[in-house]
């Protein structure tokens, strides 16, 4: 069997940025990713003291964290998401990494069909670049916030954009959607790049966030990204966890 590598559990907190901004939710984060994103220029350490740059979720990504990530089958994160419950029914945010490096893994759909089978709110965060297949029902109920990576992001542009993975997506789920992170320095490029993707997909929700780790940081860049929001007729949102809380994990 093979298990589930998760980085960390945690909330109750808030959904943090997207569509469900603000919305009570459990976090289920995994470990891997199959991009660096060294573009995004998060400074880091490593376990062993090489420094590195990547997103600012470094701990799920490098494989140098590896040995903090806990093997799991979905039972195991099953019992371990209802220790952190409330008295209601919470959303399941299932993020990384990516988590679509997991799609074919028999534990990782047994923890997608637990919940979307008891009535659960499910969102997938991923840079939606994996090829997945969409055969099961409980898939298609599932929100998946897909967080394409532009230029910015230093990877190559035929490992970030999947056009029939996200066309899949889109035409198969219910209200899926595109966000992007930018900055007022990458503003007019990402405008470009978000046009030239959007023609080649079916309509589909666009969201704009302020890049940054730190509310002061998110404060810099805000009124460029209303602004290009507006201008295009893309929806603002912004990042609540990191305007509150910075970069502190777990929260």
């Amino acid at each position: 069997m093979s298990l589930l590598e998760v980085n960390e559990i945690f909330g109750p907190t808030i959904q943090g940025e997207g569509k469900l901004v603000g919305t009570p939710s459990i976090f289920i984060r995994l470990g891997k990713c199959n991009f660096r994103c060294e573009g995004f220029s998060v400074e880091y350490e490593t376990p062993s003291g090489i420094k590195k740059c990547s997103c600012d979720s470094y701990y799920a990504v490098d494989m140098a964290f590896k040995d903090q990530w806990q093997k799991m089958t979905a039972q195991d994160v099953i019992k371990d998401v209802l220790q952190l419950e409330p008295n209601y029914k919470i959303d399941i945010v299932i993020t990384g990494g990516e988590p679509l490096l997991y799609w074919k893994n028999e534990e990782f759909q047994n923890l997608l069909k637990h919940y979307v089978e008891n009535n659960y709110k499910v969102t997938i965060e991923t840079n939606s670049s994996l090829n997945i297949d969409l055969s099961e029902t409980y898939q298609k109920q599932i929100l998946f916030s897909m967080s394409v990576k532009l230029s910015n992001s230093l990877e190559p542009l035929k490992k970030r954009i999947n056009i029939n993975t996200l066309t899949k997506i889109i035409n198969e789920t219910d209200g899926s959607y595109l966000k992007f992170v930018i900055d007022e320095d990458f503003k007019e490029q990402a405008s470009k790049e978000i046009k030239e993707l959007t023609a080649q997909l079916p309509k589909v929700d666009v969201y704009l966030m302020p890049m940054g780790d730190t509310a002061k940081q998110i404060n810099e860049n805000s009124e460029a990204v209303i602004n290009l929001s507006i201008e295009n007729g893309y929806k603002y949102c912004d990042r609540l966890h990191i305007r509150v809380w910075d970069n502190k994990r777990g929260v």
